[in-house]
């Protein structure tokens, strides 16, 4: 059976198997009891489809590298994820991103020859078992099941490559810089943020109005202004870190 190597593994994937009726005839899925497959991280990838809802609840950054992609922020610290709870509840009211709740699958080419997407899984996960009550096949039928795991799946490469158009245009632009948050403390030094890209203001303001123009006909410049928006948002995760590692202190 073919598989994914593991260095080409996303994020919380340990292993990828393509699902078929061969070796997986019996499958289904397991209730999802909780998220602490998310704790590890302190940063989880997110489409331009998410940036409206997840402006809201995440600062939106930029990755650094040669291809630079969105990302939500869990904490300030690596290793950290500040909205998952000791029993893997993810916190209430806070957007849980898609690429979450993609997990254990996805759709993957299955070899450098290969010219479709097949359905896979982490089957490390245990989400994904014998004993899973929600069956994938009847049979040699697809059931609804998989149906929808498809269609979230498909949807969601779809989100991905409007993203990597996006960027393919903040790129040609030259919009990004290396990114700088300054938090101030009362009585205490400022704490400064780094390790990430941003929207330079200043490169997006000396645009010219026909770009401009065109960056609003085709959505970009919201998604600009969602990034920009939620960047105050990094003050409220220090903030948040502080608290949680008081309680800690106080606990133990």
């Amino acid at each position: 059976m073919a598989s994914v190597p593991a260095s080409q593994l996303p994020l919380f994937y340990k292993s990828i198997v393509p699902i078929s009726t061969q070796f997986h005839p019996n499958h289904g899925l397991v209730p999802q009891d909780n998220l602490n497959f998310t704790r590890v991280t302190h940063a989880i990838p997110v489409t331009v489809d998410e940036f409206a809802v997840a402006q809201r609840t995440f600062p939106i950054v930029f990755g650094v590298g040669d291809q630079p992609a969105p990302l939500v922020l869990l904490s300030l610290v690596d290793g950290l994820n500040l909205f998952v709870d000791d029993v893997g509840k993810w916190e209430e009211g806070a957007y849980l991103p898609a690429f979450v709740r993609r997990y254990p699958f996805m759709l993957a080419k299955l070899g450098p020859e290969a010219t479709e997407l097949s359905l896979c899984f982490d089957d490390t996960s245990g989400i994904v078992t014998p004993d899973g009550g929600d069956k994938l096949f009847d049979g040699d039928a697809k059931t609804a099941t998989t149906d929808r795991i498809l269609d979230f799946c498909g949807s969601f490469e779809q989100a991905v490559a409007r993203t990597r158009g996006f960027m393919d245009e903040m790129n040609k632009l030259d919009l990004l810089t290396d990114g700088e948050v300054t938090i101030q403390q009362p009585n205490r030094d400022p704490v400064v943020y780094r390790g990430f890209r941003m929207v330079a203001e200043e490169k997006l303001q000396a645009l010219r109005g026909d770009q401009a123009r065109k960056m609003v006909q085709s959505g970009m410049m919201g998604l600009i202004y969602a990034h920009l928006f939620s960047l105050p948002l990094i003050t409220m995760l220090f903030e948040k870190g502080q608290a949680k590692a008081t309680i800690a202190a106080v606990n133990n």
